[in-house]
């Protein structure tokens, strides 16, 4: 019979309503309210987020600056900056290519500041440009720098029999060519029962593996998990594994010769999207030259057994 293991961090109460721990990109699915911000919070958002919602933020910026002092040397005076066109729209056009000059230190000469107050706004700008470009400059070193997991889960988690035996299985690869070093992984089901007294519990168990952990990984690692009687899916057959609420929670580390140290990745499965009586297809292969091909869109393809 499966042992009950302590709350790994997730939290005992649950509901009928209650969604997947861990969202299929390795965030976790939680909702912060009331929470504070702080520049380190900012900090942390700009350096996790895509490189396009990066770059869609730094634009965004650059044109709002930009914008706010071009609407200041309007309201002031185009005439210090350079003759009036005749035309608010043209004049704000030419406030606004002005401002991009000095915030950047460009200066291509045909516009230049005219008089102290316009030198002071500029010369402000210009200080502006030179913290914003420095804050970039030091949020891009931390997007390249920052250590990150290249694990590529397969989206598909399949049953079927090995060995003699229903195995649980998923499949993992390194997303990037290097090669994984020492990978090990650690395995925790999530149970969401419901109690005599209406309400629902977490139930948590650790899945033991068939390997956890081996030396490296330049291919494929397909994790199997047998379902014998020490393992909390004994007790179910193969019809009721789809109806359970129930979700596989995985950590995988290991040493990452790029960051020179280790990397964590965290993935999850849900028991309802389970493939019954499939299997992973290969994928790699060896070409005419002894080459080992790894095909990675193979990574989660599957195919009926017989």
């Amino acid at each position: 019979m499966a042992k009950k293991i302590k709350d790994p961090g997730i939290g005992r109460s649950s509901n009928q309503y209650a969604r997947r721990f861990i969202n299929s990109d390795g965030s976790f699915n939680i909702k912060h309210i009331n929470r504070s911000t702080s520049l380190s919070g900012s900090y942390d958002y700009l350096i996790s987020i895509s490189w396009v919602k990066f770059f869609l933020w730094v634009l965004f910026g650059y044109i709002l600056i930009n914008t706010l002092f071009a609407i200041i040397y309007t309201f002031l005076g185009i005439s210090s900056i350079v003759e009036p066109s005749g035309s608010v729209f043209r004049d704000f056009l030419n406030a606004f290519f002005f401002s991009a000059q000095t915030i950047t230190t460009v200066g291509y000469g045909a516009m230049a500041p005219k008089g102290l107050l316009f030198g002071v706004i500029s010369s402000f700008e210009a200080l502006i440009g030179l913290l914003s470009f420095s804050f970039i400059t030091g949020l891009l070193y931390g997007r390249f720098s920052k250590p990150r997991a290249n694990i590529q889960f397969s989206d598909s988690i399949v049953l079927k029999e090995h060995k003699g035996v229903d195995c649980v299985m998923f499949r993992l690869m390194s997303s990037s060519a290097n090669v994984m070093i020492r990978p090990r992984i650690e395995a925790t089901l999530s149970l969401s029962l419901e109690d005599e007294n209406g309400k629902y519990n977490n139930n948590f168990y650790n899945l033991k593996l068939e390997r956890n952990s081996i030396t490296y990984l330049p291919t494929t690692w397909t994790v199997v998990h047998p379902i014998v009687e020490a393992s909390p899916l004994y007790e179910f057959d193969r019809g009721q594994l789809n109806a359970l609420n129930g979700e596989i929670l995985i950590l995988v580390s290991y040493y990452d010769e790029s960051f020179s140290q280790e990397v964590h990745q965290v993935h999850s499965y849900v028991l309802k999207k389970i493939k019954i009586d499939e299997s992973f297809i290969p994928a790699f292969y060896y070409d005419k030259e002894g080459y080992t091909i790894l095909d990675h869109d193979k990574l989660d393809e599957t195919k009926t057994t017989s």
